[in-house]
């Protein structure tokens, strides 16, 4: 099916045009969520709100941009509901009061997998992971970001940096 007839489908409430939609985006967008959430039980909650969401609103999808584009959106945005209705977010974070640790399987010389990376991004602290992922990740600018989290853009440019210079730490890059 192309995208077209799974969106017709979709908007027809027809079964296996919706279980086409999720079998094709579910594993991606439960990479988006991860990013976002603590663990993965907590992602598969977000993924699953998100998808209902997209089947209640598919009529709006206007076909102008990709659609993977249009749900990665919405999977976002239910992340975010997700921290705000668990009022986890912190607008600043002292960095010195935060601990991290790699797991202790990696050795830092090592090249790191995409998986390895996810597991250092969650580590961070919700307010810099989630400025890091918005930011770096989804293209959202500081602006942005700050409408949608209720901070301001200097607040988000802070949590980005403070952040990169976390992951900097956490990744030594040999040099030659």
């Amino acid at each position: 099916m192309t995208d077209e007839q799974i969106v017709k489908g979709c908007i027809e409430k027809s079964a296996i045009a919706q279980k086409t939609l999720y079998e094709k985006f579910v594993r991606k967008m439960m990479g988006v969520c991860l990013r976002y959430c603590d663990n993965t039980e907590e992602a598969e909650d977000v993924v699953q709100n998100g998808f209902i969401s997209i089947f209640e609103n598919i009529e709006s999808y206007k076909g102008t941009g990709s659609l993977e584009g249009w749900i990665r959106k919405i999977m976002v945005n239910a992340a975010l509901t997700n921290i705000r209705k668990n009022k986890k977010l912190k607008q600043n974070i002292e960095l010195d009061s935060v601990e991290f640790m790699l797991p202790s399987n990696m050795n830092t010389g090592d090249s790191y997998a995409v998986k390895d990376l996810l597991k250092i991004i969650q580590t961070l602290p919700l307010g810099f992971k989630t400025v890091f992922n918005l930011y770096a990740i989804e293209g959202y600018s500081h602006k942005e970001i700050g409408d949608m989290l209720n901070i301001s853009e200097s607040t988000s440019k802070s949590q980005y940096s403070r952040a990169k210079a976390h992951l900097q730490k956490m990744i030594p890059i040999e040099r030659d």
